[in-house]
């Protein structure tokens, strides 16, 4: 929290105090500090007492006393202080957590009833444009339980309001109604210091919203946020118009009229209900001069949709703890068969309810243009509050959510915003959210997030582990919006950097080589052609696999890897049937890598790999002809395969984990590439991406448990017009020795003009063929041997202390095993022998 108002709130006060010389404390207390997810008021007493601490020391220098404090912190809260939170007992907390801090001998309690709201930020009208905009058609989308019908109706019917001529109701909020704002503003300015002036203030404030400037208002937002979660049903019995708000109603209301009284009663009823929050109504004030000068908070992070188990947990246990979802759904269907007015059948209702207010929730935030960036997808409020955090502030931000903010393909346009406005001030990341809150196990990053106005070079660290380490300028760099743009050029998202070597090392390697497809420029920005593809998805494709024992049920013959049909009157369709790879199975230049023994897989040994007839079993076989069917509409012809590990890590071993196999049955865990290339090019993109640097680059970017196309397209990818002859004379002999190790690798060596037996499996030999490939690619990407051996390990270059890592489990294990880091040693050696020019050929 501290270092979150380091970056948001302290940088506010000093430049209020600098920008008003003469008037310093009452420029203080005319800043708004908003949280609109308060809970208990955690963040907006921290962020008082800074304010209090500035004024008492202007009031007096020195050394300002308790009561000086206190009295300059009263003032806060009464003058400064906003809060939000849909719990009405955290608005309560809240509440009596200031008043107990805020307390001044002789006076009496603040008033805050009008500054701390319950309500739902998210849900409700944000600015009186959407109003005069009208309600979009989509909100009429049929959600459970919906007549399709009457929902298909409503949208015909408000698409032709919305269209039609009505600019006398259009107009009706053109602007926010000053009357409620000019109440609010001459509110702040009363006095309390009595128990009358406080009841006087009181009063005031529920005259302010009881006004029918205030009703006017308050109809027309009800009326636009219940058009989403009114159930699109006719009522049973009842002629003439439907009790659904369209566009004409919200016109109306705005306007002053009275569409229904029906209508709007029970438009109200709802919005209330759900705690809908409207802003230019609740701070009619604050919102007129275009929103607080400071936001801050650290707000929930849900998914926009009900969670069965989370609802019942406390209402009905027996439901939560069901074993599973199947008798979950019992249980729940239990509750709707009960008798009306039951304790059980009200339980069900509530249930309905919340289950299609977090529908309607979630197509308010999608459909009504208030989160046009962060509104996509399985909405989560995290990313929904920290567009809110934007837009509702003035001056500056700061906002504690997932650091997936900032990488995340559901939140890219936020980041391309924040980042081209020039919004984005800093962003520190912390190492998982367990390490943190012990209570929860949640293993995501979570980052500090704060905004401000016209800043080019924001700081950024990631992984960290302690305040303290946001403090080390070795731990933070700083990516300009050309940085950016050049480092994720298809997303616009961040780059995770461990330190600022790292940030400056890749910013210089992408400045040399290009992303592997850079999707604004077209064909252009692919040079390989590349495309991806996944051959069989584990489950949905799973009705094409077959055991051995189902194999060899239905008839079938082993031969070797395969399995051949003789009798195609069996329950098997008669053909050959060939191995099911699996990512498990395929490490660098090694398709032999694991085993199946039954249903169990395992590391196949090396005295396996050094038979070249040593072929690795699957778990499951897939008919040739569905394999050829899959690869013919790729235009596939060739009698290998290459594809890479989806599973991965940036903190395994090694992150980027490809390989060349036979022309088998692929999972989607082991996706495939093909390239526009001749096969020498093949084997050079292959040893590319099996390389140190290469792997460096992916562990930079990789935030998560997969590596997605969408990571693969933004990692600098050394194009085909960096092999010369001379390079791929070097490359491929060492990549067909690597990987031509059995005979079914047979087609990819005469594909590379090899027409010998397989090579003999040798570690000692596969260990410098590697390192040697190491070397020779990282000369081609332009790095020095410095960046090389940081590579490698930063402690080489920069020393023990320094604040990043790249390989440290493989220099573990290594170290364990050989004694020694023997990658860094065989990789520097090749480097240095290739400088001399020895053993280039």
């Amino acid at each position: 929290m501290q270092l979150l108002l380091d970056s948001a709130l302290d940088p506010v006060i000093e430049d209020t105090v600098a920008a008003n010389p003469d008037r310093p404390v009452e420029a203080l207390l005319d800043l708004d500090v908003c949280d609109p997810a308060c809970g208990s008021g955690h963040f907006l007493l921290a962020a008082a007492r800074r304010i209090a601490t500035k004024i008492a020391q202007l009031r007096a220098p020195g050394s300002p006393s308790a009561e000086d404090f206190r009295h300059a912190l009263r003032e806060v809260a009464r003058h400064c202080l906003y809060g939000v939170d849909k719990n009405p007992m955290a608005v309560e907390l809240c509440k009596v957590a200031l008043w107990i801090e805020t307390v001044e001998p002789g006076k009496p309690l603040s008033f805050l009833d009008g500054r701390i709201r319950c309500g739902d930020s998210l849900v409700g009208v944000f600015d009186y444009s959407m109003l005069a905009k009208g309600i979009p058609d989509e909100a009429y989308k049929a959600l459970t339980g919906d007549d399709k019908a009457v929902a298909s109706e409503l949208k015909k019917l408000n698409k032709k309001q919305r269209d039609g001529v009505r600019d006398q109701y259009r107009l009706g909020f053109a602007g926010a109604p000053t009357d409620i704002a000019e109440a609010f503003a001459r509110i702040d300015a009363m006095p309390e210091d009595t128990l009358d002036e406080v009841a006087a203030k009181a009063r005031a404030d529920a005259q302010a919203r009881a006004g029918d400037g205030w009703w006017r208002a308050k109809s027309a937002c009800a009326l636009y946020v219940s058009a989403y979660f009114m159930p699109k049903v006719r009522e049973p019995g009842r002629v003439g118009r439907l009790m659904i708000p369209t566009t004409d109603d919200v016109w109306r209301a705005a306007a002053g009229e009275v569409p229904h009284n029906q209508l709007v009663a029970r438009a109200i009823d709802l919005s209330d209900e759900i705690r809908a929050f409207h802003w230019p109504l609740e701070f009619a004030d604050v919102m007129r001069k275009g929103g607080f000068d400071v936001m801050v908070g650290n707000p929930p992070w849900e998914r926009l949709k009900l969670q069965e188990q989370e609802f019942f947990a406390a209402r009905a246990p027996a439901i939560a703890e069901a074993p599973n979802k199947a008798a979950r759904e019992k249980l729940i269907k239990a509750l709707a068969a009960a008798p009306d007015g039951s304790a059980e059948r009200r339980l069900h209702e509530d249930f309905e309810f919340a289950k299609r207010a977090a529908e309607a929730g979630s197509l308010f935030a999608r459909e009504s243009g208030r989160f046009p960036l962060t509104g996509t997808g399985d909405v989560n409020t995290y990313a929904l509050f920290a567009e809110l955090f934007a837009d509702a502030s003035r001056q500056r931000a700061g906002v504690i959510v997932p650091t997936g903010i900032a990488l995340d393909d559901s939140t890219k346009r936020f980041m391309q915003m924040i980042v081209a406005k020039s919004r984005l001030s800093s962003l520190f990341s912390f190492f998982e959210v367990r390490k943190w809150f012990p209570e929860t196990d949640d293993r995501k990053s979570f980052c500090l997030l704060s905004l401000s106005r016209n800043v080019h070079t924001p700081i950024f660290a990631f992984e960290l582990k302690s305040v303290a380490d946001a403090k080390n300028s070795e731990r933070c760099f700083s990516l300009s919006a050309a940085d950016i743009a050049s480092l994720n050029p298809n997303t616009h998202t961040a780059a995770v950097f461990r330190s600022k070597a790292d940030a400056e090392l890749t910013k210089m390697i992408y400045a040399r080589v290009p992303v592997l497809i850079d999707e604004a420029k077209g064909a252009a920005g692919n040079p390989w052609g590349i495309e991806f593809s996944a051959m069989f998805h584990m489950a949905n494709d799973s009705h094409l696999f077959r055991t051995a024992a189902q194999l060899q049920a239905a008839g079938a013959v082993r031969d070797g890897s395969e399995w051949l049909m003789e009798d195609a009157a069996r329950d098997v369709s008669a053909g050959r049937w060939v191995p099911l790879y699996e990512a498990k199975m395929i490490h660098h230049f090694d398709h032999r890598w694991a085993t199946y023994d039954g249903a169990d897989s395992r590391d196949a040994m090396l005295e396996e790999k050094a038979a070249s007839d040593f072929e690795v079993a699957p778990r499951y076989w897939v008919e040739e002809l569905d394999v050829d069917a899959r690869l013919t509409a790729k235009g596939w012809r060739r009698g290998w395969l290459m594809g890479w590990r989806d599973i991965c890590r940036s903190t395994d071993e090694r992150t980027v984990i490809a390989a060349v196999m036979p022309r088998v049955a692929v999972g989607h865990t082991n996706p495939l590439f093909f390239i526009d290339a001749s096969p020498p090019l093949w084997a050079a993109f292959l040893a590319s991406w099996s390389t140190v640097v290469f792997d460096y680059i992916a562990r930079l970017k990789v935030g998560g448990t997969h590596l997605t196309y969408g990571y693969l397209k933004q990692l600098s990818t050394l194009p085909p017009s960096a092999y010369t002859p001379a390079d791929l004379a070097f490359i491929v002999p060492r990549v067909l020795e690597l990987t031509y190790t059995s005979h079914s690798m047979a087609p990819f060596a005469r594909d590379l003009g090899h027409d010998g037996p397989p090579f003999v499996w040798d570690e000692d030999r596969r260990a410098w063929l590697r390192a040697e490939l190491d070397a020779y690619c990282a000369r081609l990407y332009g790095l020095t041997r410095e960046e090389l051996l940081y590579i490698l390990d930063p402690r080489f270059v920069k020393g023990d202390d320094y604040p990043s890592e790249t390989f440290r489990v493989l220099r573990t294990n290594e170290e364990r095993k050989f004694g020694e880091y023997r990658t860094a040693r065989l990789v520097m050696q090749a480097w240095d022998e290739q400088a001399r020019g020895a053993r280039v050929a």
